[in-house]
């Protein structure tokens, strides 16, 4: 059982694999793909902007801690000069312990504005290379098109296509089916022509008629066979009493007489 599983799971697994073959279209695969890298530049586009507000948020936070920083120096410069020099060590105290903040602040300034130009350059890379990808894409969707239109012309012109193979096994058919009439209809007039079938039209000769038409016809060549020899032999008379001369009226008369004799004779 384990062996049928197996060998069931694999002819399974071949006859999908052909099917999706035969439904894939590189076309499709290709923009699949195309959309795909666009939706990833749009993450690392939307995470730049997420670095670079960061970035600004530090960056005001920053300014006020400065403000503050200063106020506070301005306060104890103030307080000693009035001689209150706790307000001023208080004033000096809150304003170290904001130093400390604006240091830590500065720190991660830094931090979010490297991952910033580290994602800007990563963010311009990936558009050369989706913006090359678009070119080669086009390109290949080009060549592809062509190829197939190119290989259904080719098919047709060679009758394996399915519309042209349709259209050959019809006029294959029709042939056929001629051919068998025509073969039928020789068949038919060689019983009829020899009396094997009768012809009940009341057309077809009997066979005495068709012997004596037979007959006609072969006594026929006999006399346009004789006749052609007479005019052969009248032509050929003709020319020796020229060459020989005209003669006396007996001789005329004499070879008129032999030529009637041999006609006779024929």
């Amino acid at each position: 059982m384990s062996g049928v599983m197996k060998r069931m799971g694999m002819i399974f697994r071949a006859k999908a694999n052909k099917a999706l073959d035969r439904a894939e279209d590189p076309r499709e695969t290709l923009d699949y793909s195309y959309q795909k890298q666009l939706e990833l530049l749009q993450k690392v586009r939307r995470g730049v902007a997420d670095v670079a507000t960061s970035r600004k948020r530090l960056e005001l936070q920053l300014n006020q801690l400065q403000s503050q920083s200063s106020k506070l120096e301005d306060q104890g410069r103030k307080a000693l000069a009035l001689g209150r020099e706790d307000l001023a060590r208080e004033a000096l105290s809150r304003r170290a312990a904001l130093q400390q903040q604006v240091t830590d602040l500065e720190t991660q300034h830094q931090t979010l504005q490297g991952e910033e130009e580290k994602l800007t350059l990563a963010a311009q890379r990936l558009q050369a290379k989706v913006d090359a990808f678009r070119t080669k894409k086009e390109t290949i969707k080009a060549t592809y098109t062509a190829a197939q239109a190119q290989t259904r012309i080719a098919e047709s012109f060679s009758g394996i296509s399915e519309e042209m193979s349709d259209v050959g096994v019809a006029i294959q058919r029709a042939e056929d089916k001629t051919a068998q009439l025509q073969a039928r209809a020789g068949a038919i007039d060689e019983l009829l022509a020899s009396g094997a079938l009768d012809d009940q039209s009341g057309l077809q000769k009997d066979d005495i008629q068709a012997e004596l038409d037979r007959l006609s016809g072969g006594t026929d060549v006999e006399l346009e066979l004789q006749r052609m020899k007479a005019e052969l032999a009248g032509g050929s008379t003709s020319q020796q009493a020229l060459e020989g001369g005209a003669g006396t009226p007996q001789d005329q008369a004499q070879q008129q007489s032999q030529s009637q004799t041999r006609f006779d004779k024929s």
